[in-house]
């Protein structure tokens, strides 16, 4: 048996063994595969940093970069030996799914699964790395699902008092008023479909009818819900809960660009579901989204290797396949939430993602008087953002800085988060409506599906996909708000680039992108 490579796992910190799991319990564990042509692959990778090639179909992208026959063939005849099912199978996505037993998983992967208690809710877990047979170990990625516990926070944050917008709306805005303000193009993003990433909650469509109608929006935008890995759009009744996240992303993207289709895939909070999400929406040949929106994530140091190269590799596919992907950069500065040092936040620092950091927006009237990092302080949100520890400096950053707090400035040597930026303070907020409750709500959250609706309406006028955008937009300063007020932590915002905010918030009119 054979380790596979970035697989290796230990208890959440503060967890307590519980003891082995269930032998009986049932679950699903996806299985990521390489692709037929590893060179072909890795050549198109490259190309996508320095000179990026016209986006290929779905069709054509499962030709050239799904998972050879073989592989799949050789990793169902493993699973029918050790008594687990082949449930699903997907080339294009390289991606098969498999389904048995604790039991039947621990003697096929070489690992001992267990129950775990933690803050954060119990899971079953491993420790250790997992093993594949000598001759399969070499097609296998990753092995995502044997482990359940959950991989990522989302990224929103309610006014203080609760935020409720009935009483206090003074400063805050609605995503047609931060449109306006950001001067986006005109048009409503009608013939596109935006895909939204969930990992929780769901929406109710009254609220959804309720809302739109109230900022002037009709007919509401078509929303469908999509189950991955048997999620599904499920209501917590609690605008703190994931609801709130959900109903935000939706709100967002709806009013930004009414006439786009929203899918929403729902997912379990798994590194697994996260993973087949995202790859799922990528590669979604019904409903064909252009844009994906997430604003979901955790700290690069809460991954597995294979977890994030995984993911990453989704990424990758969606950007050769011309779907652009925003994502949010958290909400806690510059240390991500852990207790020591700067971290960033992943997905959102992958290189194959626009990632969207957040800033304190004032206006007068259809006028931005002032914007700043948003940095609450002492309520502990600011915009994340920093170096990357996992991914290489993109060609399209190189010979940018980053400044610390206290001036000095030192070259990028990894990839720099974020990308881009806009109004994230929860204080200067996006009213919202969740489970009946009208609410002020922050956070790099709404950044994200801002950003998305923007390019939901540059694709429609365009008439194609902006696609895979980073080099476009690092070419373009001019298209953007330069934000030179405020650090996050550790970081300070400077002229140009900076790991605060990016390259700035948008000024939509400018950017050109096809």
């Amino acid at each position: 048996m054979t380790p596979i490579k970035g697989s290796e796992r230990a208890p959440m910190p503060g967890a307590t063994d519980m003891g082995d799991a269930d032998p009986r319990e049932r679950l699903e564990v996806s299985v990521l595969l390489r692709p037929a042509d590893a060179k072909a692959w890795a050549a198109q990778s490259a190309a996508l940093q320095s000179n990026p090639p016209p986006p290929i179909s779905r069709e054509a992208f499962a030709a050239q970069f799904g998972a050879d026959p073989a592989d799949v063939a050789a990793l169902g005849a493993f699973a029918e030996a050790h008594g687990l099912a082949v449930v699903a199978s997907d080339l294009g996505r390289r991606t098969v799914v498999l389904s048995g037993t604790v039991a039947r998983f621990n003697a096929a992967f070489g690992v001992q699964l267990r129950r775990f208690e933690h803050a954060d809710g119990a899971y079953r877990g491993r420790t250790g790395a997992i093993q594949a047979p000598d001759d399969l170990a070499p097609a296998i990625e990753a092995v995502l699902g044997l482990d359940n516990r959950p991989q990522a926070k989302p990224h929103f944050r309610r006014r203080r008092g609760g935020g409720d917008a009935q009483a206090a709306t003074a400063g805050t805005f609605t995503p047609i008023q931060l449109a306006a303000l950001y001067d986006f193009p005109a048009g409503d993003g009608a013939g596109e479909c935006v895909g939204v990433v969930e990992l929780g909650g769901g929406y109710k469509p009254a609220d959804l009818k309720t809302y739109f109608a109230g900022v002037g929006v009709s007919p509401a935008p078509q929303v469908v819900a999509v189950s991955v890995d048997h999620g599904k759009n499920s209501p917590t009744g609690s605008a703190d809960g994931p609801d709130g996240e959900v109903m935000l992303d939706i709100e967002v993207v709806g009013s930004v660009a009414p006439g786009a289709k929203l899918a929403v895939y729902f997912a379990p909070n798994t590194d697994a579901g996260f993973v087949d999400a995202v790859s799922t929406a990528a590669h979604d040949a019904a409903n064909k989204p252009s844009i994906v929106s997430i604003s979901w994530g955790g700290p690069e140091s809460t991954w597995t290797d294979q977890a994030m190269q995984a993911f990453d590799q989704a990424l990758q596919a969606a950007a050769t396949m011309g779907v652009t992907v925003c994502i949010a950069s958290g909400d806690s500065g510059s240390s991500d939430g852990v207790a020591s040092g700067d971290h960033v936040n992943f997905p959102a620092s992958s290189p194959h993602a626009v990632a969207c950091g957040g800033t304190t927006l004032h206006a007068s009237g259809a006028t931005i008087t002032s914007e700043a990092v948003w940095n609450d302080g002492a309520q502990g949100g600011a915009s994340g953002g920093g170096v990357s520890a996992v991914f290489a400096l993109p060609t399209w950053q190189a010979g940018l800085e980053a400044t610390q707090t206290g001036g000095e400035a030192t070259a990028l040597p990894m990839r720099g988060v974020p990308d881009v930026a806009g109004d994230a303070d929860p204080e200067t907020g996006y009213t919202i409506r969740v489970d009946g409750e009208d609410i002020v709500i922050g956070g790099t959250s709404a950044v994200a599906p801002l950003w998305a609706g923007l390019f939901a309406r540059l694709n429609a006028l365009g008439g194609a996909p902006v696609g895979y955008v980073n080099a476009s937009l690092y070419a373009q300063a001019g298209a953007f708000r330069d934000i030179t007020s405020g650090n996050n932590g550790d970081f300070t915002a400077t002229s140009g680039w900076d790991a605060c905010t990016g390259l700035g918030s948008p000024n939509g009119a400018k950017l050109k992108l096809t």
